[in-house]
């Protein structure tokens, strides 16, 4: 049986749900799923399907990899694990502190320049760029 036909429900609900530039491919015995959302129950719901499929995740053939940071223009809540996250100048660990966002705060996402990087606003008007994987959207 062919990789795609075993994960089939699970590639017909990423594009069900509508998960932006999915790509599925082929590659030495493993489909790799790729692409992003800004819902994380969309994710959950993936690797749910994928559990279902191939229960505790044995037969290593598939790489999920559906990235759910938030979207430009959404609310999303600091996830770090309990410190604050640094906001920087530009998008780059090289970039100057200029403040920080407390763990659990809820901020606006103004701006996505790249996958790794937002560009955020504090409610205290603090602007700046955070790391986006600390980042979920609520």
């Amino acid at each position: 049986m062919a990789l795609q036909d075993k994960y089939k429900e699970l590639i017909d609900a990423a594009n069900a749900a509508a998960v932006s530039n999915l790509q599925v491919r082929e590659q030495d015995n493993v489909l790799y799923v790729d692409g992003s959302t800004s819902n994380g129950s969309v994710k959950d719901d993936l690797w749910n399907i994928y559990n279902k499929i191939d229960p505790d995740f044995r037969s290593g053939d598939l790489v999920l990899n559906i990235d759910a940071s938030a979207a430009a223009g959404t609310k999303a809540k600091v996830t770090t694990e309990s410190s604050n996250l640094n906001i920087r100048k530009g998008p780059g660990t090289d970039q100057q502190i200029i403040g920080k966002a407390a763990h659990d705060e809820i901020v606006n996402v103004v701006s996505r320049p790249n996958e790794q990087w937002s560009l955020i606003r504090t409610d205290k008007g603090e602007e700046g760029y955070v790391y986006s994987q600390y980042l979920t959207q609520v």
